[in-house]
């Protein structure tokens, strides 16, 4: 029997405000209309039934609340949800449950009402916190939100909090990243998100696209930051993942480590691996109408994934870490010899993009500079 990993659920909300030019999610804009939440729960729990067997037996280990903006669910909403989870799968012991929220939609006593459903982590969207940034990024909320967001995120008894910020904003000189990044890490989070903002396909930057920094600005950006974010305790765990001790996000661990997550709600993603040792992905319904129409399946498509496109994804995802590979780790969670790759990894560490030796793979500061060119060499031609 195939070695399965860990579980986790995603559960996807698909609502916002107003859509953002960068974003590339599966949302849309709620247009001043009200968010059919009571008849979206139903669908959720309904989406999860159908999926439960796929579990195995196994608790789930981590509950991402993702969108879309979930922080615009009522608490009571929120406490159904939940709920309903739980009588569906176990949650293992000390679950980490992550909601995502906007600072624009957090009412006073929200986040309470949501830690009293079960929610123990908040992630905070913040990206930027100078106003002309917001505004060119389609942002609804002010810095002065952000800051009340982050307060009360310490005051409501959470396990954790992150706060989400974007560099590489258009116009963004090395200086007002840096302002940014030292007044998210004067807010105290115990784990902050900071990535560089990447134009995608089917966004509004896509079709009318800003002017961005440099690639010598980027890096500057980039190299500062993170001397910035060493010196005041936060450990870099992945490759936009920084933590005090003992807050590293632990969904996004399963993700990278290649672990099992189920997906439900609008356009939600999952993987899935057999006890025969397929591994299977699943896409749901994308818009909200066809999802919550009762003659129609959740599912939108699955499919399996080859021996030929298993060490691309298993490489996309673990090489993102910055913590070794156990190398039995490969064969554990592929169901392949590792040397269906020695070819591969022979070429990376002659380039030095890895460093390998009989128990575990580490990627050098050269892998993590160039991970795109590292990640070529495991895809199947």
């Amino acid at each position: 029997m195939q070695h399965l990993p860990p579980l986790s659920l995603y559960i996807h909300i698909p609502w916002c405000v107003q859509k953002c030019p960068y974003c590339d999610f599966n949302s849309h804009a709620q247009k001043g209309q009200q968010i059919p939440e009571q008849e979206y729960v139903q669908h959720l729990l309904g989406d999860l039934r159908n999926d439960a067997p796929l579990a195995c037996g196994r608790p789930i280990h981590s509950i991402f609340i993702g969108g879309g903006t979930p922080s615009l669910l009522s608490g009571q909403a929120m406490q159904q949800l939940l709920d309903g989870v739980r009588a569906l799968i176990p949650l293992q012991d000390n679950a980490e449950v992550t909601l995502e929220a906007n600072p624009g939609t957090v009412e006073a006593g929200r986040f309470s009402e949501y830690v009293q459903a079960g929610v123990n982590r908040i992630s905070i969207g913040v990206q930027s916190m100078q106003q002309d940034k917001l505004k060119a990024l389609g942002r609804i909320h002010s810095q002065e939100e952000a800051i009340n967001a982050a307060k009360q995120a310490h005051d409501v008894g959470l396990r954790s909090f992150n706060l989400d910020l974007m560099h590489g904003l258009p116009g963004q000189s090395i200086d007002d990243a840096l302002a940014d990044l030292t007044q998210i890490i004067a807010l105290q989070p115990p784990h902050i998100s900071w990535y560089q903002l990447t134009i995608e396909p089917n966004t509004q930057f896509y079709s009318k696209p800003p002017t961005l920094p440099e690639d010598d600005t980027l890096w500057q950006i980039q190299e500062s930051g993170q001397a910035l974010l060493a010196e005041a305790g936060y450990q870099q765990y992945e490759i936009s993942g920084y933590a005090k001790p003992g807050h590293q996000c632990q969904h996004n661990l399963n993700y990278w480590r290649f672990g099992d997550y189920l997906g439900i709600g609008c356009g939600a993603h999952g993987k899935i691996t057999k006890p025969d040792g397929q591994i299977v992905r699943t896409e749901k319904v994308k818009h909200p109408r066809g999802y919550m129409d009762l003659t129609k399946p959740y599912l939108y498509r699955d499919w399996s994934v080859s021996a030929q496109e298993r060490p691309f994804e298993f490489m996309m995802n673990r090489l993102r870490l910055m913590e070794p590979c156990p190398t039995a780790e490969f064969a554990q969670l592929t169901g392949l010899a590792l040397s269906h790759i020695e070819p591969q990894l022979q070429r990376a560490q002659q380039l030095g993009l890895i460093a390998l030796d009989n128990t575990q793979l580490t990627v050098t500061a050269q892998g993590h500079r160039y991970l795109n060119e590292l990640l070529a060499l495991f895809v199947d031609d």
